[in-house]
């Protein structure tokens, strides 16, 4: 029989009550934001602070569904990224860990051909 050493314990970390995005977060999808709106493709959003993620919708219309959430998991950080891009019918069109990159698959939407 092997004697294991002790491990070091490691208190939980506290749960959060919400989970919200800091400043620099808000900004870069601010940002975005604000080049959709002059674009004329957005024109409302909405923003929900969660136990266990945050979500900034984007609409189209004030009373219609959400074209595109931008969700914050934090509990995805060591697997596919806390930062995800998600469509209207629920499919996730970008995840990874670093915002300004997941945020990229929307811009593309501002370049169109010219006619």
């Amino acid at each position: 029989m092997t004697v294991q050493p002790p491990t070091q314990f490691t208190p939980p970390q506290p749960v959060p009550d919400q989970v919200a995005f800091d400043r620099v977060e808000l900004s870069a999808i601010l940002a975005l934001y604000g080049r959709m709106v002059a674009a004329g493709e957005w024109r409302d959003y909405a923003m929900s602070f969660l136990r266990d993620m945050a979500v900034f919708s984007v609409f189209r219309r004030a009373a219609e569904f959400p074209l595109y959430r931008i969700e914050k998991r934090p509990k995805l950080r060591a697997r596919q990224g806390m930062y995800s891009v998600v469509g209207m019918d629920g499919q996730i069109l970008k995840r990874g860990q670093d915002l300004p990159t997941v945020l990229r698959v929307l811009e593309r939407k501002l370049i169109r051909p010219v006619d």
